[in-house]
């Protein structure tokens, strides 16, 4: 008895009772989902990759609910392209859907999830903030380039009062999150790369201040100089916790630089970005 279930054959590999080697075939689906289910989404994707076996081990719910966010569901219906999401698409189509960037607000502000740790990322333009003398082009110039993932900047010739605003309103996940400003010193070109510093002035003498609140009460406050030139940053102004996923956020933000004692210029004003604080910003995309 039992010979049926496997023989060893001369080179030492187990056999069923046709001959044929054992694989990933014979392994029940249900037990790959369980083995899948430790892993974080990308190495799930890689090994759906593998057979097909995988594949359709890899689309099972109980995967991927843990992974999406507590209120996935409001965020399918506002972000994906048609109602109904949540009851039409599997967990893992709806992860995938999520990951994609879009583009609200007329086209200036942007929410994603990111495809590795699951955590909301934001991108607000500067055409979506409040920029004192914007459209004096004695002070400001709009910049296209391809160094801005909105494909424009917004860059500061000089002036006296520098003064940003902005604001969010959003449902984001429960968590905490990071707010930062990107900016560089120096005038960006159409080229990936390319920079002209010679118009930089004025930022060597009093520091930036950056500023948010958030409707839950929380605010933070931080001082920059201006110092690396022709390099895009993130100024990092500090972090805030969500604890209602269910509820939308609001929140904002402001760069102010207003002593009147002497001009600045030569700055390049990209975006403000908000993200899950345990996301590696080191591997995230340079035009964020």
């Amino acid at each position: 008895m039992g010979s049926w279930l496997s023989t060893a054959t001369t080179d030492g590999s187990l056999t069923r009772s046709s001959e044929r080697p054992l694989d990933l075939g014979d392994i029940p689906e249900s037990c790959l989902a369980m083995v899948l289910a430790y892993l974080d989404p990308p190495d799930i994707c890689n090994l759906a990759r593998t057979s097909q076996s995988f594949h359709r081990a890899s689309s099972a719910d109980f995967i991927w609910e843990p992974k999406l966010p507590e209120n996935y569901r409001i965020l399918s219906e506002k972000l994906m392209s048609y109602k109904g999401s949540c009851e039409r698409l599997i967990k893992k189509e709806i992860y995938a859907g999520l990951c994609c960037p879009v583009r609200f607000s007329s086209g200036r502000k942007e929410v994603w999830m990111d495809k590795e740790g699951g955590g909301i990322c934001m991108l607000v333009s500067w055409k979506g903030m409040k920029i004192t003398g914007i459209d004096d082009r004695r002070y400001w110039s709009y910049i296209p380039t391809l160094q801005s993932r909105f494909h424009t900047i917004a860059y500061l010739h000089q002036i006296w009062w520098l003064e940003v605003e902005g604001d969010v309103d959003f449902e984001l996940p429960a968590g905490r999150y990071s707010l930062y400003f990107r900016l560089k010193l120096g005038r960006p070109s159409n080229k990936q790369c390319s920079t002209t510093t010679h118009q930089i002035h004025g930022w060597n003498i009093k520091p930036v201040r950056f500023q948010f609140s958030v409707s839950n009460g929380e605010h933070a406050t931080s001082e920059h100089f201006l110092n690396e030139q022709g390099k895009w940053l993130r100024y990092h102004v500090g972090d805030f916790v969500i604890e209602n996923s269910y509820k939308p956020t609001k929140i904002n933000f402001s760069m102010t630089q207003i002593d009147c004692t002497h001009q600045k210029g030569g700055l390049s004003l990209d975006s403000v970005f908000i993200c899950d604080n345990k996301l590696d910003m080191q591997e995230m995309l340079p035009c964020l």
